[in-house]
């Protein structure tokens, strides 16, 4: 395999093996350091978590995990990660329309990356603010009870 984490990374996840007994436990954090260094998650590094964990870890089971936790970018995302809560209780406090100003404002679509790479747009399912929306998550700040021009302030603050 042509990846190896970062001199950091590889010291973290030696530390997490002595922490854990239970080896699948180390699933989460060894992803979070993968896409710490790439910036994603993909099919090679799910690859080298599994060799590197050993038995009875089969990448079934790692890309299981990847792909059921949100959290994990499984393609290159925009120095900006721009994820916007879709879920009922957003969407009923105009989550919809905070998307659609987002991908006008940046001239994109859903699921797209501005041509800079500086932003990427996500709709994802519950973020964990449902008396706050509409929110989304920037990178690793939630902003709440947003609004255009919040949108637009926080876009701005970005440049």
């Amino acid at each position: 395999m042509a990846y190896q984490f970062s001199e950091a990374s590889e010291k973290r996840f030696q530390k997490l093996l002595t922490m854990f007994p239970d080896k699948r436990s180390v699933i989460l954090p060894a992803l979070y350091l993968l896409q710490r260094d790439r910036g994603y998650v993909d099919t090679e590094g799910m690859e080298y978590i599994a060799a590197k964990i050993g038995n009875p870890i089969a990448v079934s089971h790692v890309y299981g995990v990847a792909t059921f936790y949100t959290l994990y970018n499984k393609k290159p995302v925009g120095k900006y990660h721009v994820q916007i809560c879709a879920n009922i209780s957003c969407y009923v406090m105009g989550s919809d329309k905070i998307t659609k100003h987002i991908c006008e404002k940046l001239g994109i679509k859903k699921g797209q990356t501005t041509k800079d790479k500086k932003f990427t747009v996500d709709e994802v399912q519950c973020l964990g603010a449902c008396g706050y929306g509409p929110m989304a998550q920037i990178n690793d700040g939630y902003h709440e009870h947003l609004t255009p021009e919040k949108v637009d302030e926080i876009l701005k603050s970005l440049e």
